[in-house]
């Protein structure tokens, strides 16, 4: 199954006691395998990559536990288990419902899981990267269990920073921590990067309005961000001002909800918009073809000096503008 199914299984308390946590996203089996061991009082054994050991494991789950509380096994690894050692560890889930046994496999190999032990009552579950909108979600639920204030636009802002990576974005989170006030992009800027660093949008919006932007760029690369996503956030900021510029002239006003998925500050929907009416469709088209070519010939040709053609690729664009 997916994410949204065993999300329902999660909000109906229909979970099995054994679980298969799998995929692309290793921060989800992180944070699923952390959300399904979190029992009061259980006796839990956590074997971490070479650490497994079969007879200990199996020990673990057939013993009776001290004090009536409950046994969860927990095996995080890139390599996988034997299956007859997986069948029999979930074999004994299956005959004492107090027993958790979750195997969190982070390796590549998907397929040997998608439909395994269908005749188990184990839950295999197959978690993809989240999208944009889905990771701010995330982030978003795990701020507010952390009594952190903090909106879905800043949010974004601080995904953005750190390459859309969900694990770096929510460890930012206990930085947060101790403000009582709205977290904004001001603060996330001067607690994650420092007051001098320069953000990817001030960057953008120079070269919107075609003004010098080769300070700001270098600054950028010398926190140590990477041209290929530089160039990408560029492309995504540039597809948003297009998808501003259709519905607006399809509705007549914009409506972020509808066309980021997500809420954004009044000011921002109006920045947006206004830059977005500043060019015809034909330019939006070219300056995708731009960026989407220079980021083809960044990825596919080796030893290329990916700040030259960066740097030539920004001014062509505000050429086209």
């Amino acid at each position: 199954m997916y994410k949204a199914e065993f999300d329902k299984h999660i909000q109906n308390n229909s979970l099995s006691n054994n679980f298969i946590l799998f995929g692309e996203s290793d921060f989800l089996i992180d944070h699923y395998t952390k959300t399904l061991s979190n029992i009061e009082d259980a006796s839990v054994l956590k074997y971490y990559h070479d650490e497994y050991d079969f007879n200990s494991a199996k020990a673990h789950l057939s013993q009776a536990s001290l004090f009536g509380d409950r046994n969860v096994l927990i095996i995080k690894s890139d390599k996988k288990v034997p299956k007859k050692d997986l069948e029999s560890l979930i074999d004994f889930c299956e005959k004492n419902p107090d027993n958790v046994f979750i195997y969190a496999y982070t390796g590549d190999d998907h397929k040997t899981y998608t439909k395994a032990f269908a005749k188990k009552s184990t839950m295999a579950v197959r978690f993809f990267n989240p999208k944009h909108g889905e990771a701010i979600n995330i982030i978003a639920q795990i701020a507010q269990a952390k009594n952190i204030n903090i909106d879905n636009y800043s949010i974004s802002h601080l995904l953005n920073l750190h390459n859309s990576n969900i694990s770096l974005a929510v460890n930012e989170l206990d930085k947060f921590a101790v403000f009582e006030t709205n977290i904004t992009t001001k603060d996330i800027d001067s607690l994650v990067y420092g007051l001098g660093a320069v953000n990817i949008d001030e960057l953008i919006k120079k070269l919107i309005n075609k003004k010098e932007f080769k300070d700001d760029l270098k600054n950028l690369t010398e926190h140590g961000e990477d041209e290929i996503w530089i160039l990408t956030q560029i492309t995504s900021y540039i597809t948003q001002l297009y998808m501003f510029n259709i519905y607006i002239r399809m509705y007549g006003a914009p409506n972020a909800l509808d066309i980021l998925g997500y809420p954004a500050p009044a000011f921002v929907v109006k920045e947006k918009a206004e830059l977005s009416l500043r060019f015809k469709p034909q330019t939006y088209y070219k300056i995708h073809e731009l960026l989407l070519d220079t980021e083809l010939k960044m990825k596919s040709a080796k030893g290329v000096d990916k700040s030259s053609i960066l740097l030539s690729t920004l001014i062509r664009m505000q050429k086209l503008l």
